[in-house]
């Protein structure tokens, strides 16, 4: 996941993931910017945050200077005598803010993978007044007259392909904030957005508090029967690490499903351990989001109805590849029908296997992952104990993600030490590109915490930008369960297929070639920039790469050919339930930006069951992917009405990839085209004629749908 903060300045929605490793919560001289260290560029290579020098207290007084120095900064760019021209104008914007965005690069490392209270409170703090610094940019008249001056007359100025794609997406940035309004309605939208701010950001912090309370502990060892030994004992550890000895915690991911249900034989532990996960932002208590929640659609449905728009789907999609919401719900209605078939096979298959064992009940959520297993072992001979000693983590990332990247795009990768880093499990590696130059630096940090977000996700502590002299500085973000002491480091196949997931985003960010910051890299609409990070997810089962990587951890032999045979036959079993829960999620996002502003406060859940009803997504035992209570895309991360990206998505790179198996499948010259073509593009051209380019043709729905087994 790519996923967007409010936190930007210019480029209006940035890109938010977070770490923070042994920041001090105290220091001499907090909140003060007395040797602080933001106010100077890092010295550390392609100016890599030094960990070592920053504490809590730096952050506050760092962001408000950095929205002082650059609302001065864009003042004087609106007050400049001179007849406003492409360079004193919109160049200009684009070199503003360097502290803020120093600084929120940092903070939204920090405030997603490590966070803790101190930083959660400047976050709920400085979250309105990012908002407002926003608003002050794009909401200024004078400025907007100089933008609008410019984009009239575009067309005499003879500008460059980047430069005339930078007129475009400023003027519609400034008209999106809401340029075009009267001075009274500029000052309601500041409101309302400051207010949403304010809970998007107590969303997080709710959400993080919840699922970090919601794990389910174990005080009796036969409750966990049927998990193995591994998941035991890393259990066992989180619970030493609470002080509860002789106990078991198992965390809560972000997901609605929970990974360790396919082994649980117990199935009172497994309706706990699912109720945990699907009640957690429930409780009414002061991690129950659901007020928050309500409060944000009804702010967002009364802001898109004072820019003009009968509701916030219709303004937010229209810089999208899908540019409205009739177009996304029919996208999502086609698929509908063939999804929810598949899936209610699968549930007969299982519901066969339950009654054979004399069960005598009905397969409910709780019971799919378990008793699927069984129907996978039965169809397939394939067992996901069989499997797991074949991803080592360490050789999964270097002999595997690293591996691909090298083959197709002739990157190469070493490990440093010398550079400071938030927790001690980080890892960092130059990136050097195929005629030995460094072109960035990639951190990765893959173990669950519980002062991290859930999920995975992939962002920039430095952009690329030829303008600001930069080059990318890139992070992945996962949540695998970390192993007990002396156990290997294994993972599942679903994770790696993560892993390979996420640096196709960094893979997009590394080969940005971009002169303007707010163009470049991974800043791209929501529909298009899943493409690249799930078109490299290919590569993870390309028998070239998978025979590099999937080796036993403890023989170093290869996977067998029977076991990997077995793993591409299942490729398509229970793609209904997986497809199924994917597109609930895609329509609770698009149902809740469809209210219109005179709608009432919703009840949450009431709002929830009528609106997967209403599309034929209502099917007891596959609930969404995510509940709307803990849908932190949508909320808090920027995929609002943009969540069916990654179904839309899914069409790009399955049509993309059919490209690949057209022309020789996994090569060097086949990965420079694609590289060239659309991993460096940026966002310096219309993207669906970037697509086509590649393609050859307008985005086919029907590699997606073979590959899904629809």
């Amino acid at each position: 996941m790519k996923s967007l903060s409010v936190l930007s300045c210019i480029a209006m929605a940035a890109i938010i993931s977070s770490c923070n490793s042994g920041n001090k919560s105290t220091s001499t001289g907090a909140d003060s910017l007395t040797n602080n260290p933001f106010l100077v560029k890092s010295t550390l290579p392609f100016e890599a945050p030094d960990f070592t020098k920053i504490k809590d207290g730096d952050f506050k007084p760092a962001m408000e200077e950095g929205m002082k120095r650059q609302l001065a900064e864009i003042q004087k760019i609106a007050d400049n005598p001179d007849a406003p021209t492409f360079e004193n104008t919109l160049v200009a914007m684009e070199k503003t803010g360097e502290l803020l965005n120093r600084v929120n690069g940092v903070f939204n490392l920090l405030t997603g993978a490590n966070t803790n209270p101190t930083l959660q409170k400047v976050q709920e703090e400085e979250a309105p007044k990012l908002a407002a610094n926003t608003d002050a940019i794009f909401l200024n008249t004078k400025l907007f007259k100089r933008v609008d001056a410019i984009c009239q007359q575009k067309e005499q100025l003879k500008l460059d392909p980047e430069s005339d794609r930078l007129v475009e997406y400023y003027y519609q940035t400034f008209v999106m904030a809401g340029a075009k309004l009267n001075e009274d309605d500029k000052a309601a939208l500041k409101k309302l957005n400051g207010e949403e701010a304010s809970l998007s950001a107590k969303f997080t912090n709710q959400l993080l508090g919840a699922t970090k309370a919601g794990a389910l502990i174990i005080s009796d060892s036969t409750e966990l029967a049927g998990l193995p030994k591994g998941t035991m004992d890393a259990a066992a550890q989180a619970a030493k690490a609470k002080g509860l000895n002789g106990k078991w915690i198992i965390s809560l991911q972000n997901t609605t499903q929970q990974p360790n249900l396919q082994f649980l034989t117990n199935r009172a532990t497994r309706q706990k351990l699912f109720e945990a996960s699907y009640n957690r932002a429930e409780k009414s208590d002061t991690n129950d989001t659901r007020a928050t929640i309500t409060r944000i659609a009804q702010l967002r449905a009364q802001k898109a109805k004072l820019l003009g728009y009968p509701n916030y789907s219709a303004w937010a999609l229209q810089n999208q590849m899908a540019k409205t919401p009739q177009a996304v719900d029919d996208f999502l209605k086609k698929l509908v029908p063939a999804a929810t078939a598949k899936a209610k096979a699968e549930a007969a298959d299982i519901q066969k296997v339950i009654d054979a064992q004399k069960g005598d009940f009905k397969v409910q959520p709780w019971d799919w992952n378990f008793y699927s297993e069984q129907v996978r072992k039965a169809k397939y001979d394939l067992d996901e104990s069989q499997v797991k000693p074949y991803f080592e983590i360490s050789k999964v990332l270097e002999n595997g993600v690293f591996y691909a990247a090298n083959q197709l795009y002739g990157l190469n990768f070493k490990e440093r030490k010398d550079l400071p880093v938030w927790d001690k499990d980080v890892r960092v590696f130059d990136v050097m590109d195929k005629d030995g130059s460094q072109i960035g630096l990639f951190y990765c940090d893959y173990w669950k915490r519980d002062n991290k977000s859930g999920g995975a996700w992939m962002s920039n502590i430095v952009n690329q930008s030829k303008l600001l002299g930069q080059k990318p500085v890139i992070y992945n973000i996962c949540n695998f369960t970390k192993p007990a002491p002396g156990q290997p480091a294994l993972i599942s196949f679903d994770d790696a297929v993560t892993m390979f997931h996420e640096f196709g985003h960094g893979l997009h960010g590394f080969f940005a070639n971009q002169q303007y910051p707010s163009l470049s890299g991974t800043n791209v609409a929501r529909d298009f920039v899943e493409f690249p990070s799930q078109f490299n997810e290919h590569w993870a089962s390309d028998p070239k790469i998978f025979n590099h990587y999937a080796v036993h951890y403890q023989t170093g032999k290869p996977m067998p050919q029977a076991l990997l045979d077995k793993i591409k036959k299942a490729a398509t079993f229970n793609q209904g339930y997986a497809f199924t829960e994917v597109l609930a999620a895609s329509d609770l996002d698009i149902q809740w930006h469809e209210l219109k502003a005179a709608d009432p406060l919703q009840d949450a859940d009431k709002y929830e069951t009528a609106a997967l009803q209403r599309t034929g997504l209502s099917l007891p035992e596959v609930p969404s992917r995510y509940r709307s209570s803990y849908f932190l895309h949508i909320w808090a991360n920027g995929y609002a009405s943009g969540y069916y990206a990654y179904t839309w998505t899914k069409m790009l790179e399955e049509d993309a990839y059919s490209w690949f198996e057209e022309h020789g499948g996994l090569t060097r010259e086949n990965g420079q085209r694609f590289r060239d073509m659309i991993l460096s593009q940026g966002n310096t051209k219309d993207l669906a004629q970037i697509f086509k380019a590649f393609r050859g043709h307008d985005p086919d729905i029907k590699p997606m749908l073979k590959a899904k087994g629809l």
